[in-house]
């Protein structure tokens, strides 16, 4: 009889699940500090996926802190002046990041198909091991000691392994297998939400706002990105179930694209993809740090499109996230400065997005409150610079902000 030949084992400083852009700057960021690192991306190659893809000059800025080349970026985004907020009653608001332009960047939208690949270029670069096809299939993490986690990977062939790493991070998304592991998901605010995504053409060649539509109990987001298409991405709540249930996500879709006459020019746009959806949208997590883990990216906490910049989010929690794990390398005694880190920075954003939703899930108080948004410049400017995150998002939960936003 012939025996299978035992699972190769190898041991490295820092392993990082999940090959999206917090996976791949974190990667990036620790191999130009000299630190050994692995990223396992269970794809083989990019595909698209449920994301984002509008986002604020604030993740153009991370980017180029990470070290993304310019052409690279380039090939990646499409400028985008404004996101035009439009009210089921049919007044329309523009949020713009400096509501006068005088910001020398506008917002973007990203071709993700492009923007993630050269993310993991920039990481192999770097001296990041990158391996894609591999799917880390267990993951072991001692929650109390904090000794070297073990992880059972799986390649594309059916070939096993083993690997341990002093620091295992993940950055895998909504269902985090690292999150998984170490204990810490939770059931999220807002967690009965669906969101399907997608693209379609753009007949209009030169740049244009974005359209971020009301709906009932939902909304769509329709965003310019490079290759002359639209992103068009569906948040929809508890209502949409049985329709989803029964009709599928695809004809909900359509239904949707017809109720808001998704027509550009003379052109009615043509879907150059498919759809793709998530579900639980959004995610919670007790902790984001412990011994010898942490997650980053959507697998840190994610709440709202409508607000959550969540590309700018990933990019930040990757710098935070090597800054401490640097650190631990290097003597520190724990990751806990990452999870400070991060509550600090994004505690205020997520009051901000939870009075968003609870707005939008009051058709008058959300109308009353995008009626004064429209005639009150100061106010609006305030909020884009917020939602944006290019002011703290504090500035938008001051008592006198909201005195101002929502007096008669």
């Amino acid at each position: 009889m012939t025996l299978s030949p035992a699972p190769v084992a190898e041991d490295v400083e820092v392993a990082i699940v999940g090959g999206g852009p917090a996976g791949a700057c974190l990667a990036a960021l620790l191999a130009a500090a000299g630190r050994e690192v692995v990223l396992l991306e269970r794809a083989p190659s990019w595909r698209w996926r449920a994301c984002g893809v509008f986002s604020s000059p604030a993740t153009v800025a991370a980017l180029r802190r990470v070290g993304i080349e310019e052409a690279a970026l380039d090939r990646a985004t499409r400028p985008i002046p404004a996101m035009r907020v439009e009210t089921p009653a049919g007044l329309p608001f523009r949020l713009a990041y400096g509501d006068d332009g005088s910001l020398a960047a506008p917002a973007v939208g990203f071709d993700r198909s492009a923007l993630d690949p050269a993310l993991l270029e920039l990481a192999r670069a770097r001296g990041a091991n990158v391996r894609e096809g591999v799917l880390a299939r267990v993951v072991e993490i001692d929650v109390e000691r904090g000794a070297r986690s073990r992880l059972e990977l799986r390649d594309g062939s059916g070939r096993e392994s083993t690997l341990t790493a002093r620091v295992v991070a993940g950055a895998d998304g909504r269902h985090s297998i690292v999150a998984a592991a170490a204990g810490v998901m939770r059931r999220a605010p807002l967690g009965d939400r669906v969101g399907l995504t997608y693209h379609v053409t753009d007949a209009v060649a030169e740049p244009h706002d974005a359209r971020m539509v009301i709906i009932d109990d939902g909304y769509v987001g329709l965003a310019p990105v490079p290759r002359g298409r639209l992103n068009v991405g569906i948040v929809l709540g508890r209502r949409w179930r049985s329709s989803l249930r029964s009709d599928g996500a695809r004809a909900v879709s359509e239904r949707i694209e017809r109720d808001l006459g998704l027509t550009l020019g003379a052109v009615a746009p043509q879907r150059t993809d498919n759809l793709a959806g998530a579900a639980p949208l959004a995610v919670s997590v007790a902790h984001r740090a412990g011994p010898g883990w942490l997650v980053v990216g959507d697998a840190a906490g994610f709440l709202d499109p409508f607000t959550g910049e969540g590309l700018h989010r990933a990019v930040v929690s990757a710098e935070l996230a090597a800054d401490a794990i640097d650190a631990l390398l290097r003597g520190a005694r724990s990751l806990a400065p990452y999870e400070r880190a991060m509550t600090a920075r994004f505690r205020s954003k997520d009051v901000v997005s939870l009075l968003v939703q609870g707005f939008l899930a009051r058709p008058a108080l959300f109308g009353y409150a995008a009626r004064r948004l429209a005639g009150r410049p100061g106010v609006r400017e305030t909020m884009g610079l917020v939602m944006g995150d290019l002011v703290p998002a504090s500035r938008a939960i001051d008592p006198r902000y909201l005195a101002a936003l929502l007096r008669p």
